[in-house]
C-alpha cells in the first residue's frame, strides 16, 4: 500500500496585552515577522486557487465573516505577501499570517507519527514568535491551539489529503461525510456550552457549532462539514488535495494522528471502491447532534427516519479496512488506528474512562473537578477560562502541560524530537527539498511553494516543479549547487 501523503495547517488564537480585535492582523503580523529561527521570505502564489470547487466551477468569491470585515474597513489594502507575512522554515513549513491568527503549516508526511511530531513542533515555532514579540513589544502575549474565541468566531484547523484526482467529489463526499461525523468522538477537542444552535453543557467538538452547509468551497463563513476547495498543489490532472475543515486543534499528539488515521482508512477504502453506505441528509444536524451528546449514544440520523450511531458507522469502516487488507498489505500505522479506536469506541460504550487518550475527556475531567470542588454550575463563565487554559501552549501555564507532566495523558514527545523536526523533515517527501532549498541555497532562493521552487538563474530564474509521488532522497542532501540540486530534483 502506498502512503497518501497528508499535511495539517493550525490557525492560533491570539491574545495581545493591551489590544484588541481591531489589532488582530497587525498584531498576528508582527508576531510571524518575529520568528526568531531560521527562514525564507518570498512565498509564491502563483499555485493557489482558493475559489476553485472540486464539483468543476469557480465560485465568483469567497463568503466573509461580516463581523471580521467590520476590522478591516478605513484599512489600506496591502499585497499578500505583506499581509500573510509567509516564512518558509528549514523543515519545509510555513509560517504566516491568516486573518489574524498566526498560521503553522506542516511539510508534507507520509507517516502518522512524523505528522503528529511535526505539528507539535508547530506549537514550539509559534511559541517562540510569541516570546520574541512579546519582547519586542513589552507587552504579554497568549496563544491558544483551539477553534473558537468563545464570541462567535471560529478559526480552523485543516486537514489536507493528496489522492488520485480519478476519485472525484461524489466518491470523496461519500466516503469522508460520515467518517467526519463519526471520529469526534475519538478525537474532538472538547468545548464549554455553545455558541449557536441552543444551550449545551459540554460538546465533543468546537467546530460543531459553526457548520451551516453539507458541502462548499467557502472556510471563513458558511462553512461546510465537507469542503470543496480544489487547490491541488500539484499537477491537477492527477491530484486532488482533499481539505479537511471540519477537524479539531488537538494538544494530544496520538489524538492528531487517530485523526488523521481515520481520514485515510476512509480514502484507502475510496480508492478501491469499498466505503461503507451511509446515508445521511443533514450532515451538519448530525455533527452537532454527536457533539453535544453527553449520554455517549451518539445517534446518526439517516434518510427514511432510520437511524444508526457513531459507533456503528466507525465500526463499518474498521471491518471494511480489515476485510480490504490483510496483513501483508496493510499499512503497520493504520492496523494500529484499527485496533486502537476499537478499544476506545469500546470503552467509551461502556461508560469507562478515557481521558488518557482522548482530548475531550481529558479537559472534561479536569473540567468536573474544577465543578465539585467550587460547586459551580457548568454555565459558569470560568469554566470557559479553563477550557482556553487547557489548550495554552505555553508549558509554564498551559493546563494540557500540567496535565502531561502528572502523567493524566498520554505521554508527549521530548522537546529534543521537536526541535529536531523544525530543523529538517525525515521523510523523502518534497518538503525535503523545499527545506533544504531553504537551508543550503536560501542565498539564490527566489520563491517558495507547496508546488515549486524557483532559484536566481543567470538572465532567467530557474523554476522546478515538485512531484508529490516521488522520492527525494539522501542524494538531494549532497548537492552543492544550486544546478545540481534542480538536476537531482527533475531526474537529469
Amino acid at each position: 500500500m502506498k502512503q497518501i501523503l497528508a499535511g495539517i495547517e493550525t490557525e492560533y488564537g491570539l491574545l495581545v496585552e493591551g489590544r484588541g480585535a481591531e489589532n488582530q492582523i497587525d498584531d498576528a503580523q508582527a508576531l510571524v515577522r518575529a520568528y526568531p529561527g531560521p527562514c525564507f521570505v518570498g512565498w509564491d502564489y502563483r499555485y493557489e486557487s482558493p475559489r476553485a470547487d472540486l464539483r468543476g466551477f469557480t465560485q465568483k468569491a469567497l463568503k466573509f465573516d461580516p463581523e471580521d470585515a467590520k476590522f478591516d474597513v478605513g484599512r489600506a489594502r496591502s499585497a499578500d505577501s505583506e499581509i500573510r507575512s509567509d516564512r518558509v522554515l528549514p523543515n519545509g513549513a510555513r509560517l504566516y499570517n491568516d486573518h489574524g491568527h498566526p498560521e503553522y503549516s506542516t511539510p508534507e508526511c507520509l507517516s502518522l507519527y512524523e505528522l503528529a511530531l511535526h505539528d507539535k513542533a508547530g506549537e514550539l515555532a509559534i511559541l517562540r514568535a510569541a516570546r520574541a514579540y512579546s519582547e519586542g513589544s513589552g507587552r504579554e502575549v497568549w496563544i491558544y491551539k483551539n477553534n473558537t474565541d468563545f464570541h462567535g468566531a471560529s478559526y480552523g484547523t485543516h486537514e489536507n489529503y493528496l489522492v488520485p484526482r480519478s476519485l472525484g467529489f461524489e466518491n470523496l463526499y461519500a466516503a469522508v461525510t460520515p467518517m467526519l461525523i463519526a471520529r469526534q468522538i475519538l478525537c474532538g477537542a472538547g468545548k464549554v456550552g455553545s455558541e449557536t444552535g441552543g444551550a449545551a453543557r459540554y460538546q465533543l467538538s468546537q467546530r460543531a457549532d459553526f457548520f451551516t452547509e453539507s458541502a462548499s468551497v467557502d472556510t471563513l463563513y458558511r462553512r461546510p462539514v465537507f469542503n470543496t476547495r480544489d487547490e491541488p498543489h500539484a499537477n491537477p490532472a492527477d491530484w486532488i488535495r482533499l481539505h479537511v475543515i471540519a477537524g479539531d486543534a488537538n494538544m494530544m499528539p496520538s489524538c492528531t494522528s487517530r485523526k488523521v488515521g481515520l481520514i485515510k482508512i476512509a480514502l484507502e477504502l475510496c480508492k478501491r471502491n469499498e466505503t461503507p453506505k451511509w446515508d445521511i441528509p443533514d450532515p451538519m444536524r448530525a455533527f452537532r447532534d454527536v457533539s453535544r451528546d453527553e449520554k455517549r449514544e451518539y445517534r446518526v440520523e439517516l434518510r427514511g427516519k432510520n437511524w444508526t450511531t457513531a459507533y456503528d458507522i466507525l465500526d463499518s469502516y474498521l471491518c471494511a479496512y480489515d476485510s480490504v487488507f490483510d496483513e501483508d498489505e496493510s499499512d503497520p500505522e493504520l492496523r494500529h488506528v484499527v485496533l486502537e479506536c476499537r478499544a476506545l469506541a469500546e470503552k467509551l460504550r461502556t461508560g469507562a474512562d478515557v481521558s488518557h487518550d482522548i482530548d475531550w475527556a481529558a479537559k472534561q475531567a479536569l473540567l468536573a473537578q474544577y465543578v465539585d470542588s467550587e460547586n459551580v454550575a457548568w454555565d459558569d463563565p470560568s469554566l470557559r477560562s479553563f477550557d482556553l487554559e487547557y489548550c495554552n501552549i505555553d508549558p509554564e501555564n498551559g493546563l494540557f502541560a500540567a496535565l502531561a507532566e502528572m502523567g493524566s495523558v498520554a505521554p508527549l514527545p521530548s522537546t529534543e524530537e521537536l526541535e529536531a523536526r523544525l530543523r529538517q523533515v525525515f521523510e523523502p517527501t518534497r518538503a525535503l527539498a523545499r527545506g533544504l532549498a531553504v537551508s543550503k541555497f536560501g542565498d539564490r532562493l527566489m520563491g517558495a511553494s507547496w508546488t515549486s521552487l524557483t532559484f536566481r538563474g543567470g538572465y532567467d530564474p530557474l523554476e522546478v516543479l515538485l512531484p508529490p509521488d516521488r522520492e527525494y532522497g539522501p542524494q538531494l542532501e549532497a548537492t552543492e549547487s544550486v544546478e545540481s540540486f534542480i538536476d537531482n530534483i527533475r531526474g537529469a
